[in-house]
């Protein structure tokens, strides 16, 4: 099905204080019952999370460098350990995918194109890679790194978490990990690509974008 095509009424929120991890979760898991038993209406949630570390369903222990770090979250999103904190954009999708297709391999295309799309407009290159969830950039000499990372859980067709975009954090914090199981690329963030822009600036973006892709 494609998503364009389907009319949903999504509503936005933004955080302009930093969220304790657990306390979003909690927050997460309320909203997604609220739309699968109520009909609540969806929700994109844009946030910023303090300085940790978080592992998914497919974490890899040895994938933890640095125990004493940050604080270590264990979720039942998927994929491996992945780091958030100030200067990253994360976005929860609580979405309804009975109202959008059912089809979770789809949603997790469009994250990316939604991520790409936002990207083109700051004039980046996102791409997607073979067998690696997210987005990458191409950078000199051959070389490449992450940019936005992508992890979800569905409860009963509905999705929560989602998607964290490095606008300006610290990429030495990432040190403590190998971020998302890959040893052989780095990480980087618009900052680090030379752009710099404010939070503000990329909410209105990524609004902007996913309007365009899963129907305003």
């Amino acid at each position: 099905m494609n998503i364009k095509s389907v009319p949903a009424s999504v509503e936005w929120k933004t955080s302009s204080a930093s969220v304790a991890y657990r306390d979003a979760v909690q927050e997460m898991e309320a909203r997604v019952a609220k739309i699968r038993g109520d009909g609540a209406p969806e929700l994109v949630w844009l946030l910023e999370h303090p300085p940790l570390y978080t592992a998914g369903a497919s974490a890899n222990e040895s994938d933890l460098l640095d125990r004493s770090a940050f604080p270590v979250h264990r979720t039942g999103r998927g994929g491996q350990y992945t780091y958030h904190g100030p200067g990253q954009r994360i976005a929860y999708t609580m979405l309804d995918l009975r109202r959008r297709g059912a089809d979770l391999h789809q949603f997790v295309r469009n994250l990316e194109q939604w991520l790409i799309d936002t990207l083109a407009l700051f004039g980046v290159n996102g791409e997607r890679r073979h067998g690696r969830v997210g987005v990458w950039v191409s950078l000199n000499h051959g070389e490449e790194a992450k940019i936005a990372a992508i992890g979800i859980r569905v409860s009963r067709w509905v999705t929560y978490h989602g998607v964290s975009l490095n606008v300006a954090p610290d990429l030495s914090h990432y040190n403590g990990i190998i971020a998302c199981g890959v040893s052989e690329h780095g990480v980087t963030s618009l900052d680090a690509l030379g752009i710099q822009v404010d939070m503000r600036e990329v909410d209105v973006v990524l609004k902007q974008t996913f309007n365009a892709l899963f129907g305003a």
